[in-house]
């Protein structure tokens, strides 16, 4: 297994249940991937993902292996689920309760509560189909999806439909239609061009709820790699993968930094542009440049990790600035590509609600803001924008916090590029877009290698962390079904 991230850990932890001898090579010191985690000065940073969502699929997971997701860490359902910003003393805190979103839609439009109701319906449905049947398909063949319950509910799912216009049929109010579209901006397209399909992210956000993990997203990664060393697989950390070694017919082994050793299969969760432009010689890949040139890429982000020496009680633990023009930055990371004019941004206080993230006294933040993939990015770049976003997060919030910052790290796109070796410096994998959906991914397997696969967000089901749990077991069932075949 190449690189410990979520799709990694997932596809080792599922080799080893079965029988096999795995081991799990990842050139940081650490497991996690985009996942890791970082302490400095007392403040304990989750580097990446910090949106708990989907926990039927955690659950579903830990079951498949004989354990509660309880048994490797602490669950909070966050209430509120989040804020959004749309001025400065103009908010709206998206409730965790059922009830009290409908009647929070009903005082922002009337009859808004009804029409939540008739689409959340859908979106279930949605739900049930795409997490619990469609991602969990390999496809690796169009006969795959030739069943007769997929089509029979192929319209209910719209994926011809647009997801922008699919919300504007069911709400007026510009504030109700941003909440409903943006779950969307990190998929990689605008909500126009996104199927209206991605309608059951809403369900998984605004009807399963928002959790955290205490200790932070990393305890996930912990909690993973326990299980993993408990099955037997072993980890080789600070090891580099320099080459993956074929003869005509097969990968038959690894080369790293450290050592060359042989193996019967094989799985990647490098990025795969990486590893097959990178790691195999040019007449085992699947794809040229020119076709990954050709992908459209969700987006990348620019980061600040940010630990300030007083307490915030003007914010909740997830925040969304939603004060400039929504479809203006969408198009300025997606179809006019640059550094945007006047950017949404994110900021995660996860202090808030865990103690141990932060000194007593202090605040940890995380600022998120949406960017372009393959745009070229300076440190000059990175302070002119931080200095945006403090001012803004200042003059919306009411707070002042720049004099009160002790700690800061910014990440960008070539960060992600040198860490991870991210195609375009991409944060989030391939966009979800109708054109890059099912068979219409990069294949999880090798065409002239049979013996060797791929797991991640370029491949299916997609990006998210809850997807790439899937992707490693989905990526792991073809091997283990390869190897039975050729035993």
């Amino acid at each position: 297994m190449l690189g410990a991230g979520f799709s990694g850990l997932s596809a080792a932890i599922h080799l080893a249940k079965n029988g096999n001898k795995v081991e799990v090579f990842e050139k940081h010191s650490l497991p996690g991937g985009r996942a890791r985690q970082y302490t400095e000065q007392g403040f304990s940073f989750d580097m990446g993902p910090s949106w708990y969502w989907m926990p039927d699929v955690f659950d579903r997971f830990f079951k498949a292996y004989g354990y509660q997701t309880s048994d490797f860490y602490e669950l909070t359902r966050l209430n509120p689920a989040f804020r959004i910003y749309f001025g400065k003393d103009d908010f709206m805190d998206v409730p965790d309760s059922e009830e009290a979103l409908y009647n929070l839609f009903e005082r922002e439009e009337k009859g808004a509560a009804d029409k939540l109701k008739k689409f959340m319906k859908g979106a279930a449905y949605k739900y049930e189909v795409g997490v619990h049947d469609l991602i969990h398909r390999p496809s690796v063949s169009i006969t795959e999806f030739l069943d007769v319950k997929l089509a029979i509910g192929a319209l209910r799912l719209q994926l011809l439909s647009s997801f922008k216009k699919h919300v504007a049929k069911y709400f007026k109010s510009d504030k109700l239609r941003q909440l409903m579209e943006f779950p969307v901006l990190f998929l990689g397209a605008t909500p126009q061009n996104t199927p209206a399909l991605y309608s059951l992210m809403n369900y998984a956000g605004l009807m399963l709820g928002t959790f955290y993990p205490k200790g932070g997203f990393f305890s996930v990664i912990k909690g993973l790699e326990k299980l993993g060393k408990e099955l037997g697989v072993n980890f080789n950390y600070n090891t580099e993968v320099e080459e993956i070694i074929a003869d005509t017919k097969l990968a038959v082994a690894v080369k790293t930094n450290k050592r060359h050793q042989t193996f019967k299969g094989i799985i990647s969760g490098i990025d795969y542009h990486f590893t097959e432009q990178n790691l195999l010689k040019q007449e085992y890949r699947n794809y040229t440049e020119q076709y990954w040139e050709s992908r459209t890429m969700a987006p990348s982000s620019l980061l600040f990790y940010l630990g300030v020496d007083k307490k915030i009680p003007e914010i909740e633990h997830h925040n969304l600035f939603f004060d400039e023009d929504f479809d203006r930055h969408a198009i300025e990371i997606y179809e006019d590509a640059q550094w945007p004019t006047a950017p949404l941004f994110y900021v995660c206080c996860p202090s808030k609600t865990d103690n141990t993230v932060a000194p007593e006294g202090s605040e940890n933040l995380f600022f998120l803001m949406p960017l372009a993939p393959g745009i070229t990015e300076t440190e000059k770049l990175r302070a002119q924008y931080f200095d945006l976003l403090i001012e803004r997060f200042e003059r919306v919030t009411g707070v002042s916090i720049k004099e009160n910052i002790i700690y800061k790290k910014s990440y960008c796109v070539n960060d992600f590029v040198n860490d991870y070796g991210a195609f375009k410096g991409n944060a989030y994998g391939l966009a979800n877009t109708l054109k890059q959906t099912a068979i219409l991914k990069p294949s999880l397997k090798n065409k002239k290698l049979p013996n060797l696969f791929y797991t991640g967000q370029l491949t299916v089901p997609g990006p998210g962390v809850p997807p790439s749990l899937i992707s490693g077991q989905v990526a792991a069932k073809q091997l283990m079904l390869y190897l039975t075949k050729n035993q």
